[in-house]
């Protein structure tokens, strides 16, 4: 039974998800550093708000730990790449408090626009301000949003619904999104010079950070009233404060800051400025929302293998799982098998489908073959951190798909580039379930990828196989299946036997010394 550690308060639905889904878990909250290093070693998974910081220290003591789910979008508090590094599968969980977030970014843009916090101070206080607290109407104005994703497009919508226009700035926002949106897309020059108010929704990346520095406030038209909701460090804070205090900027509302808690910051007590304490999240239909669904997502792959809403490898649905397990096992073999065999430095990877595996989700596969490759070298690699090592190693990873029909009703093919040149196999799936490999450097040959096998190069000439009996029958090693293929009568032909024992250097080296043999090596799976 897989076991979760649950070490931030979360909503208690979140552990009776567990149990029901068949996963043990224990609630532990509140520990130290050193005391999470302690125990994390015995969990499978780690679910987490913002308060566990999980560190690259805390990651080496990890032993068992396969996922790490945060209740929530954020993730600075987990070191991904080094989870990446080590295997774990990093998820969030994004659309959960979307919705509150997105409305408590509205609810600041109100409290700007009318003074609201403010007023309410001054009215409690036995002052009767009417003439001093003049707001504006947002019927008309104009809403910049830096970011269009899924808490963006809720803004664009309540705000569009208030008779707002709204602009919008994300590089990934294609024109048929931002149609459908309502938004009109523009650069970030064009947004900061027409916005009278401005959100931010993005996540802070080394290209976000103080993407509204102090050169970029300054470009803004005077009077803006600017909003953060998402990720403290979007914004210069001691540009912001210049900007207030000489009115170029007509108000803010923050939501998050660079340092948190923050207890005391030069921002506090400026006219015009409003602040909450990281309250995006903080609603109960939130708290429930992101409890259910970190349960859902880390039982799902702890039990079927399902991957949603990770940072670091690509979703596979539940649904997806079990249709795309016979396929994944295929490709890894694949993969094992040419980085056994190609000798020297790979110069890049190239993954073709066709037939029903075109059909399929096709990063799962790719990094189901890469992880076959990279565990010739290191056997920690795994699913996750296979395509990781293969990026920081420089190897050039291509994806291609064929809507063509072949010989086979699913076909996969794995390319190296050598020093020698390219080398390629393919394999298939028998009845849908069991991998078989039926191409080998160009040469068909129909084989099971398993156990211990010796991999044979030789010339086609009488005698051969029975030479090779022999050899292998004086130093009492079974052969359990015999696999064989040529390019032509005569010419070069492949072996691939499976082996009851591993095959030792000393029998090895027996076979390398038989007429004909140009190639022998001994491979595992």
């Amino acid at each position: 039974m897989p076991k979760v550690l649950i070490s931030d308060k979360m909503d208690p639905k979140a552990a009776q998800i567990f149990r029901e889904r068949g996963v043990e878990v224990d609630e532990i909250t509140g520990k130290t550093p050193d005391e999470l290093k302690a125990i994390i070693g015995n969990y499978d998974g780690l679910a987490i708000r913002s308060s566990t910081k999980v560190t690259k220290e805390i990651l080496e003591h990890a032993t068992n730990l396969k996922v790490i789910g945060r209740a929530g979008i954020g993730v600075d508090n987990v070191d991904i790449p080094a989870a990446s590094a080590k295997g774990v599968v990093v998820m969030n969980t994004p659309f959960g408090n979307s919705i509150t977030t997105a409305e408590h970014a509205i609810a600041l843009m109100f409290a700007l626009a009318r003074q609201l916090p403010e007023a309410d101070v001054s009215t409690q206080a036995g002052k009767w301000e009417k003439n001093r607290f003049m707001g504006v109407e947002l019927t008309g104005k104009t809403l910049g949003l830096i970011g269009a994703g899924n808490i963006g497009s809720i803004v664009a919508d309540r705000a569009i619904g208030l008779r707002m226009r709204v602009i919008a700035y994300d590089p990934f926002l294609t024109p048929e999104r931002a149609l459908e949106m309502g938004v009109e897309k523009m650069t970030l020059d064009d947004l900061l010079l027409r916005a009278d108010f401005i959100t931010l929704h993005t996540p802070l990346t080394d290209q976000t950070r103080n993407i509204l520095s102090r050169e970029n406030l300054a470009k803004t038209k005077k009077g803006v009233r600017i909003i953060n909701c998402a990720r403290g460090g979007l914004i210069d804070e001691a540009a912001l404060k210049d900007g207030l205090d000489s009115g170029h900027i007509g108000g803010a509302a923050l939501d998050v800051f660079v340092q948190e808690p923050a207890k005391e910051h030069p921002l506090f007590g400026t006219p015009n400025f409003v602040a909450t304490p990281h309250l995006g999240a903080s609603t109960t239909e939130a708290q429930v929302n992101v409890a259910i669904q970190v349960a859902e997502q880390l039982a799902d792959y702890l039990v079927t293998g399902g991957v949603t809403n990770a940072l670091n490898v690509p979703s596979l649905s539940a649904e997806e799982a079990p249709r795309l397990k016979p396929y994944m096992a295929l490709a890894e073999k694949l993969g094992g098998l040419v980085g056994q065999l190609a000798h020297g430095e790979l110069t890049g990877i190239a993954i073709e489908v066709e037939g029903a595996a075109a059909e399929l989700n096709q990063k799962p596969i790719t990094s189901a073959v890469l992880a076959g490759l990279m565990r010739v070298h290191s056997d920690t690699v795994n699913m996750v951190n296979a395509p990781f090592l293969a990026k920081e190693r420089g190897l050039d990873v291509r994806e291609v798909r064929h809507d063509r029909e072949g010989d086979y009703h699913t076909l996969v093919r794995v390319t190296v580039g050598t020093q020698a040149g390219d080398r390629s196999v393919a394999g298939t799936l028998f009845g849908n379930a069991a991998p078989r490999l039926v191409e080998l450097f160009g040469i068909k040959v129909e084989a099971d990828l398993a156990g211990h096998m010796l991999y044979i190069v030789n010339e086609d000439a009488p005698g051969f196989i029975g030479r090779l009996g022999t050899t292998l029958g004086e130093a009492g090693v079974n052969i359990g299946t015999f696999h064989l293929g040529r390019r032509s009568a005569g010419g070069e032909a492949i072996l691939l036997l499976s082996v009851d024992e591993a095959v030792d250097d000393a029998l090895l080296a027996k076979v390398r010394a038989l007429p004909g043999v140009k190639t022998a090596m001994a491979l595992g799976f």
